[in-house]
């Protein structure tokens, strides 16, 4: 055999699946010559009034509502980081939170309102001098160790103060020479005894009971000996267990702690304060002990520094001792003498400038000590008796930190870029250190410098914005130093009591204007806006005293009040700009539609941004304060405007008010869909029934706007491909996507009322069905004023046309189906109502029935082709190969579909493969009705072809179904062939296993016949016994018939000696009884031939002319009782009666005889000249 049964169709099994509808035809109509929905059409490819403006329109309103088809997420800005402006100051970190959606921009915040008077007052020339002095002595009188992190170059301090007041040279130089002359202040060492740890156990209960002496060991009192006898002072030198004396050095002031009982981690906090005569040699020295008498020591020591005051140098330890046990109630014989746990002797020299808190290691008298554990002091040098200005004014340490922060603070933010609002209070190394210089001298707690840093911070925010990072920063602060430290002095906490009002009116300013400084479109503002709400709240739950809370009523009332008249002003500002009620009515429906444009995105922006800030930090629902209020007010004017517009609505207006009420509808559908919320009525509610006109006379508008949108596509079409992606024109493309557009229009139209929304949708679906079948007239009438192209088989435009065709019809389907019920419209949800159903099945029937007819026309430029192939293969010789007859038909397909699958989509190649395929069946019957009498290779050669064309078409799945190809035509081409191949016996054979097969549509039509049939096999002969009949044809003029039964055994072939038998007549009845029994002697094995039977033929006899026709059935003797299997009884009766139902000989039992007709030999003609005389019975009865 050739290779041709292997030949398939290359084209068609790289026929693709169609891209999205959606995406093809908006890209498409973007790049296609009808130039389709372009932002700007120029006027010569458009004329006025062909709905390119009118649908680009349109597409800007769904574009507008593709943010709103879901509830935005709620969102927060992203937190910078934010360096603190002190190190003595607690850092503020937020948690980092992840851009979203609604966050578009990071550029800096808007600028907020400030105000010059807010700050602090501003220095008079005296006072500035006064404030330069006190900061050049508080540099020139430093004390301590500087930190690392501090500035110890003193000219770098002085010429950076110099910077500061703006001082000249001279100048400056003589304020530091007039200091340097002032008198040195007086020093001081603040030391508090916090606590010990891991002291030695010198008790037998395994504790000690320790206390602390302390004191000052001046510069003349310090130890002369060589270091290497490791000799340390000690308050108890010349222990009597020593054996040897020394004199006991001098202690200034010497303090003890309280004995601690029982322990070895005593706790003290005590504090004291120590005169400091040398601070460059004197050291601070401290024993401990565990006290093991009765006497207090610590009174005793008190009381002789009453008596010597702070000059006692001349007092001895031992005199204290002696002192203490004189006037105890121990005996002066007893010995009381306590163990040494641990000393410390810290040179003042390096006591950091800042000042010291930290555990210091306990270290021993000598290397024989034993001694464990640490105590923990906090140290700080001061300075008292300044003399400078302010100090002999009685102006307090604390008010020179104020005005010397205020001024630094000026300074280093004018250093900074003149718009930045993200300032941290960082200050440089010269400032920092000059502060920390100032607070340690000035003796300022920590509380007192973190309310000094807020109150200076918090004013100059307010005339130059700082970082809300930063001043949350300073309330936590200073609320954790409230929390350890006692209350301020009055005048302090007054002034701390000012800077929360000024700062939490400041706030309610800036929220009263939200939209304007922290836009929700930008994440930096928005992060200063959640920094600002907590500063608030740290307001509000400061607790250090009731008398300095800034709210008069809660934080969150007085927050819900600003936002309130915010939001009013904001709506009146928007109002007058866009839409003033001075205005007419249709000049202001423009504005009006962007002010609820802007209400929308404003909500928007409200639930994903500003709402979640609120309720987290403060419990303000702000969402639903500011939508109800918002809502309130569109609503309102939305009402005044539809009164105003009403009585003269036009066209024109239509379109904007279709516009206006998609916003107002989007407005109340947020709201459904906000979970939680309140069930307060809008003011909204009912809006869309003033709406209802003008939804009506848009729908006219879309509907002629569309019509026109078409015309101008058709006109413009060349009935090409848009590019070479495509395959349809640009007419269709355009087509495609104005429908689109109107569906999902609709879907946004969302009408409330079902019943209002069943006719607009059907009035909606007319229109586009109307608008549809306009489109394919046009087009039609497009394709006639073609030029055709001659001996072209396969015409690009029509394959285009038919590609448009089947795109509009998808569009068209699915935009109908987008208008089912609405929910609560009175029939099931989703589904389209029966008046619109029936119209989009018509119009889709239309639309098949156009794609068959371009497919007709297509095709049929083909048939000559065809035929001619055909032709050749049932002219050629029996010498050449089936493969080779085949070949130029094969070849030619393969070409033409080549060319089709280039230029058609799936579905239309699938209807050309489909109508190809029929016109091959159909050639293929002609040429064989076409030769008779020819021999078998003719008929094997033709049933070659068409399993090879069956396997073409097929092209392993890629091509039409097996199903198809093999139903209808193809079915009697293939009966065709097979019977052409038979002999005469096996195709009169045929036409009796053709009658078995039939089965009646209509059982009752020529009535029924009860017959049993059974063979008799002792006497090897068949009985057939015809029993009754009813429901007869009535074929006499009476309304009866006489009816009559013929028994023939058919094929004659096989019974050639068995003659027919007949009942009796019955007359004059529709439902004769015959009870007749016939016997048919012939053997069993004929019986058994597949196309054995028993044909039954009843009659209508007539006296004077020819009997008619009544019907007949045939039964076949196969299944017979004693034929199949053998008969039960020997030779009685068996077999159950069996109910046939008449009939007569239809065309599908007619194609064997049409086989029979057509040969020469006279069996055949015998056989067809019999039917035939039957044939005539049955015309004369019809």
């Amino acid at each position: 055999m050739s290779t041709l049964l292997d030949l398939k169709s290359s084209v068609l099994r790289q026929v693709q699946a169609c891209p999205s509808f959606r995406r093809r035809t908006e890209e498409e109509a973007a790049a296609g010559t009808s130039g389709a929905e372009a932002p700007a059409p120029s006027q010569e490819a458009w004329k006025p009034g062909d709905g390119v403006e009118f649908f680009a329109q349109m597409r800007l309103v769904l574009k507008k509502g593709e943010g709103r088809q879901r509830l935005p997420r709620p969102e927060v800005s992203p937190t910078p980081a934010r360096p603190h402006p002190l190190p003595c100051l607690r850092r503020h970190r937020p948690p980092a939170r992840s851009p979203q959606v609604l966050l578009r921009s990071g550029s800096p915040a808007p600028a907020e309102p400030v105000d010059p008077n807010r700050g602090l007052r501003p220095l008079s020339r005296e006072e500035m001098e006064a404030l330069y002095e006190e900061a050049l002595y508080t540099v020139l009188h430093r004390a301590g160790t500087m930190g690392p992190d501090q500035v110890d170059d003193q000219d770098a301090l002085l010429a950076y103060l110099s910077q500061v007041f703006s001082t000249s040279p001279e100048e400056h130089a003589e304020a530091v020479e007039r200091v340097r002359k002032a008198k040195a202040p007086a020093y001081a060492l603040k030391v508090s005894v916090m606590r010990a740890k891991n002291l030695l156990a010198k008790d037998p209960n395994g504790f000690s009971d320790p206390y602390c002496m302390l004191g000052i060991l001046p510069a003349s009192g310090a130890s002369k000996e060589p270091p290497e006898k490791e000799q340390r002072f000690g308050f108890r030198k010349g222990s009597r267990r020593g054996g040897g004396t020394r004199d006991p050095l001098p202690a200034k002031c010497i303090q003890v702690t309280e004995v601690k009982s029982s322990t070895l981690n005593p706790v003290w906090k005590e504090h004291f304060l120590f005169e400091i005569e040398d601070v460059s040699m004197d050291q601070l020295h401290l024993d401990i002990w565990d006290h093991d008498d009765d006497v207090s020591l610590v009174e005793a020591c008190r009381k002789l520094n009453e008596v010597m005051g702070l000059k006692g140098m001349g007092r001895y330890f031992k005199q204290i001792v002696k002192s203490a046990r004189a006037n105890g109630a121990s005996g002066p014989t007893e010995d009381h003498s306590d163990d040494f746990l641990g000393c410390l002797n810290i040179p003042i020299r390096e006591v950091p400038v800042a000042g010291e808190d930290r555990w210091f290691k306990l270290e021993p008298r000598s290397s024989a000590s034993r001694v464990q554990g640490e105590c923990h002091l906090v140290l700080k040098l001061i300075t008292t008796q300044r003399d400078t200005s302010m100090s002999r004014c009685g102006s307090s340490g604390f008010r020179s930190y104020l005005l010397l922060l205020n001024s630094l603070l000026q300074f280093e933010h004018r250093a900074e870029e003149p718009d930045s609002s993200s300032w941290c209070g960082e200050l440089s190394g010269p400032a920092a250190t000059i502060l920390s210089l100032h607070g340690a001298q000035s003796n300022l707690s920590p509380l007192q410098l973190a309310v000094l840093h807020w109150q200076v911070s918090s004013r100059h925010h307010q005339t130059r914005s700082l970082d809300y990072g930063y001043l949350l920063g300073l309330l936590e602060d200073m609320q954790a130093h409230w929390e350890e430290a006692a209350s301020l002095p009055q005048e302090q906490e007054e002034g701390l009591a000012d800077s929360f009002s000024a700062f939490s009116e400041f706030g309610l300013q800036l929220l009263r204007q939200l939209r304007d400084y922290f836009p929700a479109t930008n994440s930096t503002a928005v992060y200063r806006l959640e920094v600002l709400l907590k500063c608030l709240v740290k307001l509000q739950l400061f607790q250090p005293s009731c008398e300095i809370c800034p709210f008069e009523t809660e934080l969150n009332m007085d927050v819900t009040a600003a936002l309130k008249r915010g939001n009013r002003e904001w709506y009146d500002r928007l109002l007058n700009a866009k839409c003033p009620r001075e205005q007419p009515a249709p000049q202001r429906l423009p504005g009006f539609i962007e002010l609820a444009d802007a209400v929308y995105e404003d909500l928007q922006a409200g639930y994903g941004i500003y709402a979640s800030l609120f309720h987290s930090i403060l419990k303000v629902d702000f969402f639903t304060l500011t939508f109800h209020q918002l809502e309130c007010l569109v609503a309102e004017e939305a009402w005044v405007l539809m009164k105003e517009l009403s009585p003269r609505m036009t066209l024109e207006m239509a379109s904007g008010l279709f516009e206006l009420y998609l916003t107002l509808a989007d407005i109340q559908r947020f709201w459904s869909s906000v979970p939680g919320r309140d069930g307060r009525s809008l003011a909204l509610a009912g809006i869309h029934v003033p709406f209802l006109p003008a939804m009506k006379l848009w729908l006219q508008a879309l509907r002629d706007q569309t019509r026109w949108r078409l015309q101008s596509a058709i006109d413009v079409d060349t009935l090409e491909p848009v590019d070479a992606s495509s395959k349809h024109s640009g007419s269709a493309a355009a087509t495609g996507l104005c429908f689109s557009l109107i569906q999902e229009l609709w879907v946004r139209l969302a009408w409330p009322d079902p019943t209002q929304a069943q006719g607009l949708g059907m009035q909606l679906g007319q229109d586009m069905c109307e608008a549809t079948l306009f489109y394919t007239e046009l087009l039609r009438k497009k394709v006639d004023a073609q030029p055709g192209a001659a001996g072209e088989a396969v015409s690009e435009p029509l394959c285009a046309v038919l590609n448009d065709v089947e795109l509009v019809r998808k569009a068209a389907g699915q935009a109908l189906r987008g208008l089912a019920w609405p929910e609560g419209a009175g029939g099931p949800e989703g589904e389209l109502p029966r008046p619109l159903l029936s119209c989009t099945q018509a119009l889709d029937e239309d639309l098949q029935r156009e794609a068959r007819t371009v497919t007709a026309h297509l095709t049929s430029k083909m048939v000559g082709d065809i035929r001619k192939y055909v032709q050749h293969v049932s002219l050629s010789p029996d010498s050449i190969q089936n493969d080779e007859a085949v070949a130029p038909l094969m070849k030619y397909l393969d070409e033409k579909l080549a060319l089709l699958n280039a230029s058609l989509v799936k579905e239309n190649l699938d209807r050309v493969l489909e109508a190809l395929w029929e016109l091959l069946l159909q050639a293929i019957l002609q040429a064989l009705g076409a030769n008779r009498d020819v021999s078998a290779d003719f008929y094997g050669r033709f049933h070659f072809a068409l399993e090879a064309l069956v396997n073409f078409f097929h092209a392993e799945g890629q091509g039409l179904p097996l199903e198809s190809l093999r139903d209808g035509s193809y079915k009697r081409l293939e009966e065709e062939l097979r019977l052409h191949k038979c002999s005469t016996r096996e195709c009169i054979e045929q036409f009796y296993l053709d009658k078995l097969k039939h089965r009646p549509m209509e059982k009752n039509r020529f009535g029924r016949l009860s017959v049993r049939c059974y063979y008799e096999v002792a006497e090897q002969r068949l009985a057939v016994e015809v029993l009754h009949a009813a429901d007869l044809l009535p074929l006499d003029a009476n309304g009866l018939s006489d009816p009559f039964v013929i028994v023939e055994l058919c094929p004659p072939h096989l019974f050639p000696l068995v003659r027919s038998q007949r009942t009796q007549v019955k007359a004059r009845t529709l439902h004769p009884v015959y009870d007749e029994l016939f016997h048919f002697s012939v053997p069993a094995e004929a019986c058994r031939r597949h196309a054995a039977c028993v044909l039954f033929t009843v009659m209508d006899h007539d006296w004077l002319s020819t009997n008619d026709f009544a019907g007949e059935a045939a039964l076949g003797l196969g299944g017979v009782c004693g034929v199949a299997r053998p008969q039960a009884g020997g030779g009685a009766r068996a077999g159950q009666p069996i109910t046939l139902h008449l009939r007569q000989p239809k065309a599908q039992v007619r194609s064997a005889l049409r086989m029979l007709e057509g040969r020469a030999n006279k069996e055949a003609q015998d056989f067809v000249k019999r039917l035939r005389e039957l044939e005539k019975c049955m015309e004369g009865d019809a």
